[in-house]
């Protein structure tokens, strides 16, 4: 067995079809033809770089299911498939925008709910209807975060850092400006990243709300809904991703 991966994260890769040398280059050049390709009707394009080709080549078109509970939350199902976010082409000009850099799909969490992306530094991003989470500096953190269920940092300005692993090891600290609800953030979590409240207190909600729209409702206008992108309402409240462990209902 690999030692790449823990076991919770080897365990459904292999399921999947993974294993190491997995490389299909041709059907990762095949999306990245479509990606160039493709127009959306305000005129904006993909990025696609060699970060994204990589993850795409060794995992693409794998449906990746989790096989524990998860550590903090209930853990996502990822399937890597850049075609899913063909149409979000603003969504990811906006975000690489915020971010001063470029931003490439790279397939789904959860029952599509969100889109997964990357950046030319190969951090690791979630985006959905209520807001912009980091996962990870790089996709191999970024999919164990996902499959044994580690709270994410949500995104508000600013480029994010590296993770900074607790003592528990989850992802602590801010990102950017500032992280709603980040696991051992001030306005809750304890020193040791306990998660004392941690991740959808009142403060964090309201800090998130008060950096809503940082990119500008773009995920409504690709998808044609009525929400933005790290709008009110995000992660934080009951039900959410952003909800303290042991809250009801947090991520599925």
């Amino acid at each position: 067995m690999t030692t790449r991966f823990p076991v919770a994260v080897d365990d459904p890769l292999r399921n999947a079809g993974w294993k190491p040398g997995r490389w299909d280059i041709r059907q990762a050049e095949e999306w990245a033809d479509t990606l160039r390709g493709y127009v959306s009707p305000g005129g904006h394009r993909h990025a696609v770089f060699p970060a994204a080709v990589e993850v795409w080549a060794e995992f693409g078109a794998l449906d990746i299911v989790p096989t524990g509970p998860g550590r903090h939350l209930a853990p996502a199902p990822v399937r890597i498939d850049p075609l899913a976010g063909l149409h979000a082409a603003r969504t990811f000009n906006d975000l690489g925008r915020a971010l001063g850099t470029q931003v490439c799909p790279l397939g789904t969490e959860g029952e599509d709910e969100a889109l997964l992306a990357i950046d030319a530094q190969r951090r690791v991003y979630s985006l959905d209807a209520t807001g912009d989470w980091y996962l990870g500096a790089d996709f191999d953190s970024a999919l164990s975060a996902l499959l044994m269920g580690h709270i994410p940092a949500r995104l508000s300005a600013g480029i994010p850092p590296a993770p900074r692993p607790d003592t528990t090891g989850t992802v602590t600290g801010t990102v950017g400006a500032t992280a709603d609800g980040a696991v051992g953030g001030a306005a809750a979590g304890t020193a040791t990243g306990a998660t004392d409240g941690a991740a959808g207190g009142a403060a964090g909600a309201a800090a998130g709300r008060a950096a809503a729209g940082t990119f500008g409702g773009s995920f409504g206008g690709d998808f044609g809904g009525a929400g933005t992108v790290g709008g009110a309402g995000a992660r934080g409240e009951a039900g959410t991703r952003g909800e303290a462990v042991g809250g009801a209902g947090a991520r599925g």
